[in-house]
């Protein structure tokens, strides 16, 4: 008999127990719930604690709403603006669900936490992204990437109202182009390589000739200066001297030059006159007393 009633009390104990247990429900930081009533879903958001429930009537379930990863492997083919093919993999989008509206996509989104953002919403995006760029900038990652987080978010807003899902960034790891624009793109880069340093060699040409015209101007002008300055010097010294030249000083320096002949030709302003002749007969007829005394030098 005691042995029935202990068996009696332990199962009501444990039914008691598991009663309790399925009575409340603890939502985690950064969760919310979701309440059920037999399968009816409630408008209202469980936020996160200890939140009670009927046990065997009501049911919470849990909504992440931090910020989560989805990763999609599969390669993403696109064209660019000039319907260039490109080939998209590596895609990564971060999203974080608005606690708000956890209860609203729980009830209406099926299999929300693999289909809220899709493959395919994900790859329409980036096809659209693409397609407005240049090649150039179709595999610039601050170019790309900020864009296909737009169009995924116009997406979704599109799909399930505003402030449902926030996309918060986007990551492309590799954007690859055919092989034959990868060997146009090399041919392209090599040409602007040679391209610039041609420019360098023609700027270093020029800036050398420029040196070496320089260098010649500062001679010149030193030159030149130089010339001014002597020119200068021998002005002022000629300056000097004529202001020096007194009547006294020039008979004087006449004289000192003078051989002792006499004028050949004379001339007033009507007539020239050619006294040579008369020199010589003047030197003809000189005094003899000059003779003898030379003769008396002699002896």
């Amino acid at each position: 008999m005691v042995s029935k009633k202990l068996a009696g009390g332990i199962a009501v104990a444990i039914i008691v127990v598991f009663v309790i247990a399925n009575s409340f429900t603890i939502i985690p930081t950064g969760y919310t719930g979701v309440r059920s009533t037999f399968g009816q879903i409630s408008s209202e958001v469980v936020p996160n604690g200890f939140n009670w429930k009927i046990p065997f009537v009501q049911n919470i379930q849990r909504v992440n709403n931090k910020q989560q990863d989805i990763s999609f492997e599969e390669v993403i083919s696109a064209e660019t603006s000039e319907r260039n093919e490109v080939y998209f993999s590596g895609v990564t989008v971060t999203y974080q669900i608005n606690a708000e509206k956890s209860a609203w996509i729980f009830a209406n989104v099926s299999d929300y936490q693999n289909n809220l953002v899709s493959n395919a919403l994900v790859a329409s995006a980036l096809k659209t992204s693409s397609k407005t760029l240049a090649p150039v900038d179709v595999t610039n990652r601050n170019t790309l990437e900020p864009l296909v987080k737009e169009n995924i978010q116009k997406s979704l807003n599109e799909k399930y109202g505003s402030e449902v899902v926030r996309i918060n960034k986007v990551v492309i790891n590799n954007a690859t182009f055919d092989d034959e624009y990868n060997n146009k793109i090399a041919q392209k880069q090599q040409a602007q390589m040679a391209y610039e340093t041609q420019q360098i060699e023609n700027k270093t040409s020029v800036e050398k000739a420029e040196a070496e015209a320089k260098v010649k101007l500062t001679q010149a002008q030193a030159d030149a200066d130089a010339l001014k300055i002597s020119a200068q010097a021998e002005a002022e010294a000629n300056k000097v001297l004529e202001e020096s030249l007194t009547d006294v000083i020039l008979k004087q320096m006449y004289l000192e030059k003078w051989d002792g002949q006499l004028p050949m030709v004379t001339s007033d302003n009507n007539m020239m006159l050619d006294i040579s002749s008369f020199n010589k007969v003047k030197s003809t007829n000189m005094p003899s007393n000059t003779a003898n005394n030379t003769d008396s030098d002699n002896e």
